[in-house]
This record gives structure tokens, C-alpha cells and sequence, in this order.
């Protein structure tokens, strides 16, 4: 009988740590942007570290022009601001292919990746699309607005 019960607490405390851990875990880590390197590689301090990221997903312009803008744009949106970032794996380059979200109080929470896809300035990655269809959504909507490289006389 002893045995049933200490069976039981056993069990009960492995469900308990099982629904514990992955929140505890989780995939997201807080922090900030100390370095925009290129349009889609920063560099991101959580604290206790730094991580160099490249946004998955995208394709940056190839345009200098182009890529000058994005650049500007994802130092607006997130250099020196907190961030927030979600690790998706590590790139053939060793890099950690991450989604860079903003924590700002006035922008809100804003996914880098897909901003630069709707303002033109990146397109998505063959046909790599988030679980939603976001990048798809926002290159459809650059294309429509013929923002950046969608603008007349850039080439595709």
C-alpha cells in the first residue's frame, strides 16, 4: 500500500515538473539590441550574454540603396530598445536563425522580419513562410503597394 502511494506522489510530481518545465524553459529570451550589423543580422544582449542573430525566413535587398533603408529601419525599430527574440535554429553559418519581435510601449510588438517583407526592403525566403502565412501576407502587400523591391524599375 505504502508503495502504491509513493508510486503515485511519484508520478503525480513528474506530471507537475512536466507542465512546470517548458514553461519555464520556453523559447523567447528578453533583452536588447546593441548592434545592427546588416539588415538582418544583430547583435542582442540578454544580461547574462550576447547572442549575434540573423532574422529567419528573409532575404535582405541586394540594392545598397535598399539595403541602407532596411538597415535604418531595423535600427529604428529596435537598436538600443528592449527586444524580445524567439530561436527558430542555428544557420549553415553557425548563426542562430531567430524572430525579432520589438517591445516597445508606443511601436507595440512588431515582428522585424515581416516589417522589412511589408515595407519592401526583404522578401521571404523561396517558400519558407511562419505558421500563419505572415511573410506571405506582407510580400503580397509590398508587391501590391510596389514598395521597394517591388517599386518600378528594381530589379527582382
Amino acid at each position: 500500500m505504502r508503495t502504491k502511494w509513493a508510486g503515485a506522489g511519484l508520478l503525480g510530481l513528474l506530471i507537475l515538473g512536466a507542465g512546470w518545465l517548458p514553461a519555464r524553459a520556453g523559447d523567447s529570451l528578453y533583452g536588447k539590441v546593441t548592434e545592427v550589423k546588416s539588415a538582418d543580422v544583430v547583435t542582442f544582449d540578454y544580461g547574462d550574454g550576447q547572442y549575434v542573430l540573423r532574422l529567419g525566413g528573409i532575404e535582405t535587398a541586394k540594392d545598397r540603396q535598399l539595403g541602407d533603408q532596411a538597415v535604418r529601419l531595423v535600427s529604428e525599430m529596435v537598436l538600443g530598445k528592449n527586444a524580445r527574440v524567439r530561436f527558430e535554429g542555428r544557420g549553415e553559418d553557425g548563426l542562430m536563425e531567430s524572430r525579432l519581435f520589438t517591445d516597445d510601449p508606443v511601436l507595440g510588438i512588431k515582428d522585424v522580419a515581416i516589417e522589412l517583407v511589408r515595407a519592401g526592403l526583404a522578401r521571404r525566403q523561396g517558400d519558407f513562410d511562419f505558421k500563419y502565412g505572415e511573410l506571405s501576407a506582407a510580400e503580397n502587400e509590398a508587391r501590391t503597394a510596389r514598395r521597394g523591391l517591388w517599386a518600378a524599375g528594381q530589379s527582382r
